[in-house]
Formats: structure tokens, C-alpha cells, sequence
């Protein structure tokens, strides 16, 4: 099969459009050809080789933990499954990943995929959606009338936080540049901060929950607008954990999970008109390279996918 793989850690030049052998299935697992893929900071801090367990792996190594597809394949001690089923699912990410024709995925990590949208749409949604939803809701228990502070919220988390947090009804604020103000509003933020102009530490206070994307002194100033018993999370670890207790509050890091209950709920929103995956750009499989330095600029709108079958 097809595959984009690095053969040694470092750039995105590294990436690598090939021939590989085709992937194996253990017992419980599914074969699926996949049709989208997506891109994920997760997949270049691999690619640079200082992702926690990147002595671990071995080349050549796939990237990719988002897929959109068909099941072609089931392991004998697959349940709830057939073949010919259009799933979607984060495959975990110690396995070999996604920019192939085909993967290897357990199958209690895969979800029957949202019928309204195309392969495309569908393979944006898995890690960045169960980001958000993990985030906010089980780790965030972010409730109806609450307020929330999204970090990031123009990029790939960040667009189904606002609009996951607005649908359980909470006041939802983010921070991003001004250029992206109207479509965060239409998106469900009650308001937008400029993170270039302005000072959200200055502007907020007493808020339930601050969802952070991006660590660092923006997570330091989070601490000062969250009221006690508030809760910090973050996908990039708490920075300075004597300083969350100080402040008489909570600080979760986390990293999500695939699991077919939660992809079966964002696959229900997205049917029901009530979530929406926002695609930044469409490019095929062998474009990886070109896909990895937009991603890595950090300022695209939602997510950049990688189509496999046209």
C-alpha cells in the first residue's frame, strides 16, 4: 500500500510518500481503508522526535492518528461491527497511524461515522473533538449556565469546544486573533478576545472553567480569571502546580481517549445539525509534507485534511 512515513526524526522535509506492507490486524481489531486523514499537532511533535516515547518507535514510522474509512477486515473477537461499516475513529497513538490506504484499529476505539457528512469532514473530527469534549465535559464537568474561557479556540480543539460548550449552554469567551471574531460568534462565542490587542486577565474574572490549549504565561494569567473551585484544564500540562492550589482551584492535565461511546455522541451532534468539523484546507495523501508546515505555522481555521480516496 501507499503510506507517507519518516525514516528519521525531524522536519517535515523527512516525510516520505512510499510504498509499505500492509498492515496486520490482531484479534480485536479492524482493518479499514481509509479515505480521510487529518492533520494534528500531535503529528509533527512526533515527526521532531520529542513526543514522550519517541525512543519507542521504529522506522519506518506512519504518522496520523485521525481516520475516516471503510471497514474491509475483522478481527475474530470484533463485536458490533461489519464489514463494509463507514467508521471513524483516534486510533492509538503508540500503533502505526493514518496517512496510509490502510490501518489497524482496535475496535472498541472506532465509532460508526456521522452519515450527513462525506469522509472528508468526518476524518476532522475524531482527536479534535474528543479533545474538546473529554475537556470540557468530564475533566472541565462544565454545566449549563456556567461561563468558560476557550484558549486557542479558532483552531482544530478550540472550533468544537466553543460550539460543544455552547450547546450544553454554558457563556462561552475565546480568545483569538480579531480577524476571526465573526466566525467564532457564528460558531456560538458569546464574545471574542484579541489576544494580539488584549489582555483577557484584564477583561475576565470569576469564570467556571478555562479550557487551555497553549500553557505557558497564558496559562499562568488563566489562574487569575477562574473563581475558586474553578477548573483549569489543559492539554499541555499544568506549569506551576503550588500556584493552581493557591488559587483554590483545580488543574486537570489530560490526554483523550478514543472510545466508540464518545465518538458515537460527536457523530449524533454532527447529524442532528448541532456540530460541525471546520476544514481549513483539503490535500491529498502524498501533499503531507506541504499539510505538516501550514499546521505547524498555527494559524489555521479548524483542520487540514489529508483525503486518500478521491
Amino acid at each position: 500500500m501507499k503510506a507517507v512515513t519518516i525514516h528519521t526524526y525531524g522536519s517535515a522535509d523527512e516525510l516520505i510518500y512510499e510504498d509499505v506492507q500492509d498492515p496486520q490486524i490482531k484479534p480485536d481489531d479492524v482493518l479499514i481503508k481509509v479515505y480521510a486523514t487529518s492533520i494534528n499537532p500531535i503529528d509533527w511533535k512526533v515527526r521532531g522526535g520529542g513526543y514522550p516515547g519517541s525512543d519507542q518507535r521504529a522506522f519506518p514510522l506512519i504518522l496520523g492518528w485521525d481516520v475516516s474509512g471503510v471497514i474491509t477486515e475483522l478481527g475474530e473477537e470484533v463485536t458490533g461491527f461489519k464489514v463494509g461499516d463507514e467508521v471513524f475513529a483516534r486510533p492509538d497513538t503508540k500503533r502505526p497511524g493514518t496517512y496510509a490506504e490502510y490501518v489497524a484499529v482496535n475496535f472498541k476505539e472506532i465509532g460508526l461515522k456521522p452519515k450527513s457528512i462525506e469522509h472528508n469532514h468526518a476524518a476532522a473530527v475524531p482527536l479534535a473533538g474528543l479533545t474538546a469534549w473529554q475537556g470540557i465535559f468530564d475533566h472541565g464537568k462544565l454545566e449549563a449556565g456556567q461561563k468558560i474561557l476557550i484558549h486557542a479556540a479558532a483552531g482544530g480543539v478550540g472550533t468544537f469546544a466553543v460550539q460543544l460548550a455552547k450547546w450544553k449552554g454554558a457563556y462561552v469567551i475565546g480568545t483569538a486573533s480579531e480577524e476571526n471574531r465573526d466566525f467564532l460568534m457564528e460558531l456560538g462565542a458569546d464574545e471574542v478576545i484579541d489576544y494580539k490587542k488584549e489582555d483577557f486577565s484584564a477583561k475576565l474574572k470569576d469564570l467556571d472553567v478555562v479550557f487551555d490549549l497553549l500553557g505557558g504565561e497564558v496559562q499562568l494569567k488563566s489562574l487569575e480569571v477562574l473563581k475558586p473551585g474553578g477548573i483549569l484544564v489543559s492539554t499541555v500540562g499544568i506549569k506551576d502546580e503550588a500556584a493552581v492550589k493557591a488559587k483554590g482551584i483545580t488543574g486537570v492535565k489530560y490526554m483523550a481517549q478514543s472510545t466508540t461511546e464518545n465518538l458515537n455522541q460527536l457523530a449524533a451532534l454532527i447529524d442532528e445539525g448541532k456540530l460541525k468539523p471546520v476544514i481549513a484546507q483539503i490535500l491529498p495523501l502524498e501533499q503531507a509534507k506541504e499539510a505538516h508546515k501550514k499546521s505547524e505555522e498555527g494559524h489555521t481555521k479548524g483542520k487540514i485534511v489529508l483525503n486518500v480516496v478521491a
